[in-house]
């Protein structure tokens, strides 16, 4: 796919905060306003259960319905009432009433847990205009349970169509919380549909009405799940799929998709976010816990940025690049299995819209000084602190990082108050900053000891992770050019997309443009005097040096982590592992090297990461896996790993001296 994020990206400008008139309204004439969104033009006006009767009646059902009876013998009015209850379970019911009820109560709790909520103006202006032309995708980024409300808060605030919701099932579960949020738009799906053939006709068939009629813009997170990392995941297809045929079989004209870029200055959910990484199990979404999470809601939580990228045309993305007439041959009501070329076009698009995301993340001070911190784990003075997070900030603006740096305060201000802001993640003594760990009843053990600092580290690293794709290919630029055998530019390059490839699990990629992430790579550098180019040789300059190292740090936590998970599949894992016995064997391994000293970097224990390992070594073809009773099974090549293991550790010296560190 050519398009590039580049071409597609906006100017972060424009903001303002939408809580400040919010703060000078009362909560209830904010509710019970009038409302009147401008809808799609070509928008047909049915209700929540007409929408159903629709899908119900469809002949796309019917047909999926006749093949099953074919297949199991079941009776036709047994397989329509079966459908007729997924619909229910799953269905929408979006009430204005409803609305105007999450309204009052988001006010209050926006109001009360973040300072402020900016909004690009000129993003929701395009959006209007979008909403009214053509079906409109909203497809923001997820980090937070938060990000399911904001967007509707949003939007009712600024009289725009209110949004249906692709949610979790297990929100559904939640007593009396679950109908409100039914109510509100959300739509329930299960998370492991596996190969029922109802469910998916149901799904897809109700996704396709709603975007065919026009019904209400719809809203699904591309990365299929919460970000436990805060960094981006790798996309899932299976939705977008959906979303898109009705152009593709000429039910409308075109589709908007809108990237939505959510950040925030601080997370809720930080602490539960780090455990979860290190094997605690998520709690249950209940009604009971949600009130028993209120205390969280006494704290702040500071800024929060909401940028509504440029609307992305469909038609104008699939010019030349997919062939209708494949879809002209198949009757529109009947299944159609996606053809190879429209799948890579769909990946490629579903990655470029989560690289717009990126671009349009608006990244504060802490994200920065999380990066800094995390390469002094002993601690860091105040001072050098900030000096070197002003560094940071001028190296991030030059590789186009959009950056919210409050005017009219000092720097050391600025420090100061994010310090005190994440109170639960660093603290100040003495002029010096430390990472803060849990505290606990009595001595702890060894193993103890090693999982809060883990704890701690992983808190901190998800706000570095909130700003790392600002400088993952000029740091892949940097440790290929260490690695490499000589200055020439295939040399590097040849290391660069060994890098791209085993990491495109950790750091989004677009498939197939690894030729234009190194150049974008190597002119981010270039532009910043880190480095020279000859027609074929790359090279650092004198006064490159210092920012070589640090790119290369900000890399070493992942290439420490997956060098021990090499490790311990080629010495200790036998041949054959499940899932279940990888997870836990290789946190008791990790945590071993972390008590001895042999491994440094706590980053080693995330569980998000081991699984990126496995995908990383399944797609290149040193791992196997297959369903043994319901559980994944993982055959290990442990040559093929090995091999895979010393190119990632040629010319890689593991350990950065501190000096050498930001």
């Amino acid at each position: 796919m050519n398009t590039s994020a580049d071409a597609l990206g906006a100017e972060a400008d424009g903001f303002f905060d939408m809580l400040e008139e919010r703060r000078r309204s009362s909560d209830l004439s904010y509710a019970f306003r009038s409302f009147n969104p401008l809808p799609y033009r070509g928008a047909t006006d049915i209700s929540a259960s007409t929408l159903n009767r629709m899908v119900l009646e469809s002949q796309y059902l019917s047909y999926v319905i006749q093949e099953i009876m074919l297949e199991s013998d079941e009776p036709r009015e047994m397989l329509l009432e079966e459908a007729s209850a997924l619909l229910d379970e799953m269905s929408q019911n979006l009430q204005l009433g409803f609305i105007r009820l999450l309204g009052y109560a988001m006010n209050k709790v926006f109001k009360s847990v973040f300072s402020s909520i900016h909004v690009n103006e000129d993003g929701l202006t395009r959006l209007q205009q979008a909403i009214q032309e053509y079906p409109v995708i909203l497809l923001p980024n997820h980090r937070s349970y938060m990000d399911f409300l904001v967007l509707s808060y949003i939007m009712f605030t600024y009289d725009l169509s209110i949004p249906v919701i692709a949610a979790g099932i297990p929100l559904m579960g939640m007593k009396l919380i679950g109908e409100i949020f039914r109510r509100s738009g959300a739509f329930f799906i299960r998370r492991a549909i596996g190969s029922d053939k109802l469910y998916w006709a149901v799904l897809s068939e109700y996704v396709r009405t709603i975007v065919r009629t026009g019904y209400a813009p719809l809203e699904f997170y591309i990365e299929g799940l919460r970000s436990r990392t805060l960094k981006s995941l790798t996309p899932k297809l299976g939705m977008l799929h959906m979303v898109l045929e009705p152009f593709f079989k000429g039910e409308v004209f075109d589709i908007s998709l809108v990237p939505i870029s959510i950040s925030y200055e601080r997370v809720l959910e930080e602490s539960l976010l780090a455990h979860e990484l290190l094997g605690v199990p998520k709690p249950k979404e209940t009604t009971g816990a949600l009130l028993k999470a209120r205390t969280v809601l006494k704290e702040n939580y500071g800024c929060m940025h909401v940028f509504f990228g440029n609307p992305v045309s469909v038609r104008d993305l699939v010019k030349g690049k997919i062939n209708h007439r494949q879809y002209n041959l198949v009757p529109r009501d009947l299944p159609m299995k996606p053809s190879k070329e429209m799948q890579e076009f769909v990946s490629g698009l579903a990655h470029t819209i989560i690289r717009l995301q990126e671009r349009n993340v608006v990244l504060s001070a802490w994200n920065l000084m999380a990066v800094v911190l995390l390469q002094n784990l002993q601690g860091i003075d105040l001072d050098l602190l900030t000096q070197k997070t002003l560094w940071l900030r001028r190296l991030a603006q030059r590789f186009g990082a959009h950056l919210r740096w409050p005017e009219n305060v000092s720097d050391s201000e600025v420090m100061s108050s994010s310090v005190s802001l994440h109170h639960s993640v660093v603290r100040c003594e003495g002029g010096r900053v430390y990472l803060v760990e849990e505290e606990g009843p009595g001595p702890v053990t060894q193993e103890e000891g090693v999982f809060k600092q883990a704890a701690a580290v992983l808190m901190c690293a998800s706000y570095r992770n909130q700003a790392v794709h600002v400088f993952t290919r000029p740091a892949m630029v940097a440790v290929a050019m260490t690695t490499a055998a000589s200055h020439r530019t295939d040399d590097i390059f040849h290391n660069f997309t060994f890098l791209l490839e085993l990491f495109s699990n950790e750091f989004v990629v677009i498939p197939g443009q690894a030729v234009q992430d190194f150049e974008e790579g190597c002119s981010l550098l270039q532009e910043s005097g880190v480095i020279g180019r000859s027609d074929e040789e790359i090279y650092v300059k004198d006064n490159g040096q210092e920012t070589i190292i640090f790119l290369r740090a900000i890399l070493q936590p992942f290439i420490e982590s997956y060098q021990v998970v090499f490790r311990y599949l080629c010495e200790e894992s036998s041949q054959t592992l499940s899932e279940k016995m990888f997870s836990t064997n290789i946190r008791s391994f990790i945590m071993k090297l972390l008590i001895s000293g042999e491994v440094q970097s706590y980053e080693c224990l995330s569980s998000d990461l081991h699984k990126n390992v496995l995908s990383a070594l399944l797609r290149m073809d040193a791992v196997t896996k297959t369903k043994v009773d319901d559980q994944n099974e993982f055959s290990v090549n442990k040559p093929a790993v090995k091999k895979i293991w010393d190119m990632l550790s040629h010319g890689w010296t593991p350990q950065i001296s501190v000096d050498a560190r930001l």
